[in-house]
């Protein structure tokens, strides 16, 4: 039994889901977001509720993830999400220029990432740098891409990191007697 599949999704106001089909869409302050889920998950919508059923047993798999994303999706229009990382290093920084951002993390030449149409960057200093949108998942793809481009290491603790990770950090060689 699917104990996040079973959960009953409270829909806030301001705050609209139509199904169509295998079609779900979410219209909130914030925007707009769809996905398509399982044809064997069935979709029920009442004016302040929505609740996610299977018609089969053989979905368990699909029914809470289903009712996971549109959860997400509920989240993401009304509240939206956000992330943040730090450049930890000599030298290391993020700048951002319209809509490209450039990473200084290094290397010989600066990295430039092009920052998708639906993500909007902050850097209040530096070295830190807020994500937002309203997709769960491009917020989190795109700031696994920029600490890709120098992960923490474990000696010096150097690198792009999150602001809540903790870098579990090595002793490193002693000196001979």
């Amino acid at each position: 039994m699917s104990r996040v599949g079973n959960r009953i999704i409270s829909i806030p106001t301001g705050v609209t889901v139509n199904v169509d089909g295998c079609n779900v869409t979410v219209k909130g302050p914030k925007g707009e977001l769809s996905t398509v889920i399982n044809k064997n998950i069935a979709v029920e919508v009442s004016e302040t509720e929505l609740k996610v059923t299977r018609k089969n047993d053989n979905y368990k798999n699909f029914h809470g993830t289903a009712n996971a994303n549109i959860k997400n999706m509920i989240v993401g229009v009304t509240n939206g999400y956000e992330k943040k990382l730090e450049a930890v290093g000599v030298g290391y920084r993020f700048q951002v220029k319209g809509k490209e951002l450039v990473v200084s993390a290094g290397y010989s030449n600066p990295v430039i990432v092009k920052i998708p149409e639906d993500i909007t960057l902050e850097s209040p200093s530096n070295t830190e740098l807020f994500i937002r949108g309203i997709d769960k998942q491009k917020v989190g793809q795109f700031a696994a891409e920029i600490r890709e481009i120098r992960k923490p290491e474990p000696y010096k603790g150097k690198g792009i990191r999150y602001a809540d990770e903790h870098i579990r950090r090595k002793e490193g060689k002693k000196a001979s007697k």
